[in-house]
């Protein structure tokens, strides 16, 4: 379980990264803020899901 865990986890963090550059991308660009908005919120959504991964790959691993 904890390896299934593990490989996600890297697919988490890039998917974060992705999200958080296009939202800068966004709002320096001087685009919708609507946009920009929506993307940070994408980006803690993802964020929490990789803390989540994170969390349960650690808690199998040791159980």
């Amino acid at each position: 379980m904890s390896t299934v865990l593990f490989s996600f986890l890297p697919l988490a963090l890039v998917a974060v990264v992705v999200i958080l550059g296009l939202g800068l991308w966004t709002m320096l660009r001087g685009d919708s803020p609507n946009r920009s908005q929506q993307l940070m919120r994408w980006r803690v959504v993802l964020q929490f899901a990789a803390v989540v991964l994170l969390m349960a790959a650690i808690y199998f691993t040791r159980g």
